[in-house]
């Protein structure tokens, strides 16, 4: 035990004296706990990488469940390897691309089961376990080897410190990717004594993804071996001294070895493992430093920041150092130096919050992300809808994409194309499938025509509701009235004696059976919720929603009643996601993140503000359980962030905020204006009210504050105080 202790004791007091060098004057990095949303339904992913980085390196475990989907979670301390690609957040396992494994010894080239020895698989000690953003660090007992990783955007960087073998050695895996991704084909080969390249290509959710590498190791191997079944493993075998390291470079690319080579080439020629963790460091603080709070709360802090560093994972760079990427037609195209290509858009999650937030606090971001999708318009013939690695999943219903051109359009968001970003908008409004032809034949699509009718519809009326927006930001009055008339369609749904959004079918009758309780996962009208949460999907129309329930007093009423039902849900197989429940608001899914709002719409904002203020205290932990569905992307750290600022985009490409409950003594953030900063008086868990607010030292009665005098900048102070 000592001598195994002493292994691991000088690498990890190295790293941890090391963790903090030159930064900022604040070190934004040390408020985030990278480990918030590793346990429960979280789904984040645990490693290396910088902000928005092609190449998110970490630990992979021995999947078991769903919850398994990102590669980690806080209960399995198993690791199959260290893998170059993983989702944040979400509810697919796919990637895990260009797994490596330092091991010592024999070995069977394969995942393996329960039983350690049975595969490549080795336990990981936890509680020495080093986690920071830009670095990670964990002991794996199996084989004595501590396992070190730090990245660039395209450069995965390992350091490995060995026990004196002879059979020392890094396995490259290309058969194990996602939970249910699975290879098709793939490539190892040892160019020299200290090169390794190769592909994969494989099929899950991404139908037909490719992934180029490029290594190179410090130390020459004395051999190198094609193992497993069809040669998806490489051994790298070598002999090495107590205690000694050796380190790997790995570049990817979505085009070619070549782009993988000359990635590596431009980003991490050397071999300064420290500076290249430290620069990782300064990435992250940078990102993290676009937002500023003040607060004694040191775990609210935590949480603000740990939510801040979640929504800079993804979207993901999706080009080559020389613009090089893969597009949606799976051909080779050539971004702009300006306008680099991303990948993993996961819109219906993250229009809602997380990319209206990019839009305030990193708006030249914005406009890169929305030419991409621009770029996949013209590549697949609409707007994405969720994409992954030149793949469209189709995940998830209606138009997400629309809506977040829409709202960058009615930003004018840095280097849009707004032109051709209109167009794109109007031709995937066109588009027949995924329902549009119901809806066109009937003007809203019928129950028994399609499964999840209801869901589709709504979005897309939000959808059309944002182009409408859009229409008028363009000068397009015909259009803006066309699409904002299509927009009613949900009213079709409406139900006047339940008052509820129920199925309704092509002759215009109700579907029956109905309970609001009702819920089939991915099996009924509604997608991952029921009627409780999607009678309140309409955040572009309330007061015809308010039309619909007859008055705004019965609307209160009703939307009283949402938090004082009962939590318990119906159904056989009754969705997982429908979670974070109060009542049956169910902050833990996407549906129902705009509905605490509704309350400032509908002219009573201190229930908007003491409903904000307990979601934000009580469904966001500083724990690893700390998320009350799943991370999606960043979105539901986005929702944390904007409602803690104290305003939330409600009505999609509105450019328009409406104000919640801030929660800090100040925060502020650079806009294009200068800097917007907001500060309260007199705020306190009590005095959570706002009783007044001032902009720019005049008196401010709007309940909303626009995107435009955001980017102005300028200060809004709000007086808070109790409830009156």
């Amino acid at each position: 035990m000592k001598a195994s202790y002493l292994l691991w004791a000088a690498p990890l007091l190295l790293a941890a004296c090391n963790q903090k060098t030159e930064n900022s004057a604040v070190d934004y990095t040390a408020y985030v706990d990278t480990h918030i949303g590793t346990g429960g339904h979280g789904h984040v992913f645990m490693g290396a990488n910088v902000p928005f980085g092609m190449v998110q390196l970490g630990p992979t475990s021995v999947p078991e469940s769903w919850d398994w989907c990102s590669g980690y979670h806080e209960s399995d301390s198993t690791v199959i390897g260290f893998s170059h690609t993983h989702l944040e957040g979400t509810g697919i396992g796919d990637l895990f691309d260009v797994t490596v494994m330092p091991v010592v010894g024999d070995v069977i080239y394969s995942r393996g089961d329960s039983v350690q020895g049975s595969g490549l698989w080795s336990y990981a000690d936890r509680s020495k376990e080093i986690s920071v953003p830009g670095y990670y660090s964990v002991p794996l007992t199996r084989y004595n080897v501590l396992a070190e990783l730090t990245a660039t955007n395209r450069v995965g960087m390992h350091r490995y410190t060995f026990p004196a073998s002879d059979s020392s050695a890094i396995v490259f895996d290309l058969e194990n990717g996602g939970c249910w991704d699975a290879a098709t084909a793939t490539h190892l080969e040892a160019v020299d004594s200290i090169h390794i390249q190769g592909y994969r290509y494989s099929k899950g959710w991404a139908k037909d993804q490719q992934v180029y590498f490029y290594a190179e190791l410090s130390k020459p191997m004395t051999s190198w071996e094609l193992k497993g079944d069809n040669n998806m493993y490489g051994r790298a075998s070598f002999s090495t001294d107590s205690a000694e390291q050796v380190m790997m470079k790995v570049a990817i690319s979505p085009v070619a070895i070549d782009g993988a080579k000359a990635n590596m080439a431009a980003e991490l020629p050397g071999w300064d493992f420290e500076a290249t963790r430290q620069a990782a460091d300064k990435a992250w603080n940078n990102e993290l430093s676009r937002v500023k709070i003040t607060t004694n709360d040191s775990i609210e802090r935590t949480k603000f920041y740990s939510a801040l560093y979640r929504t800079m994972i993804v979207p993901a760079t999706f080009n080559d150092v020389d613009g090089s990427y893969r597009g949606a037609d799976l051909q080779v195209h050539k971004a702009n130096p300006d306008q680099p290509n991303y990948t993993i858009f996961s819109l219906w999650d993250t229009y809602r919050a997380a990319m209206p937030l990019i839009s305030i606090i990193n708006p030249d971001l914005s406009g890169k992300l929305a030419s991409t999708m621009v770029r996949i318009a013209d590549e697949q013939g609409r707007l994405p809808v969720w994409h992954l690695w030149a793949n469209e999943t189709d995940c998830m219903v209606g138009n997400p994409g629309i809506i977040a051109v829409a709202d960058a359009i009615v930003k004018q968001a840095l280097g849009l194309d707004r032109d051709k970003a209109y167009a794109a908008l109007l031709v995937t409004a066109a588009d027949t499938a995924r329902g549009g032809a119901l809806r066109a034949q009937y003007g809203f699509i019928p129950c028994d025509k399609m499964n999840e009718a209801i869901a589709y519809d709504m979005e897309y009326a939000i959808a059309d509701a944002a182009i409408a927006r859009a229409a008028e930001a363009m000068g397009d009055t015909a259009t803006m009235r066309k699409f904002t008339e299509r927009s009613h369609s949900y009213r079709q749904y409406f139900d006047p004696v339940t008052h509820f959004i129920r199925g309704r079918m092509t002759d215009g009758s109700w579907r029956t059976p109905f309970s609001p309780f009702k819920t089939e996962h991915r099996a009924d009208d509604y997608c991952e919720g029921n009627a409780w949460q999607y009678t309140w999907l309409v955040p572009h129309d309330v007061d015809g929603l308010v039309e619909c329930f007859g008055s705004r007093e019965a609307t209160v009423a009703k939307l009283d009643s949402l938090f004082s039902a009962s939590s318990q849900l119906e159904g056989e197989d009754a969705s997982p996601d429908i979670s974070g429940l109060i009542g049956q608001y169910a902050h833990g899914n996407e549906p129902s993140h705009h509905t605490l709002y509704l309350y400032a719409m509908l002219g009573q904002p201190d229930k908007t503000a003491e409903k904000v203020r307990y979601v934000c205290r009580n469904l966001y932990k500083a724990a690893p359980d700390g998320m009350s569905g799943n991370e999606d992307a960043g979105q539901m750290s986005a929702w944390y962030i904007l409602s803690s600022l104290g305003f939330y985009q409600v009505e999609p490409a509105s450019g328009r905020y409406w104000i919640g409950s801030p929660m800090w003594d100040e925060a502020e953030f650079a806009v294009p204006g200068g800097k917007f900063v907001i500060k309260t008086v007199n705020n306190s868990p009590d005095n959570m009210y706002v009783r007044s607010v001032k902009f720019n030292g005049k008196p401010y009665t709007l309940p909303y504050i626009m995107h435009s005098d955001i980017m102005q900048g300028g200060e809004l102070i709000l007086e808070m105080g109790p409830k009156q």
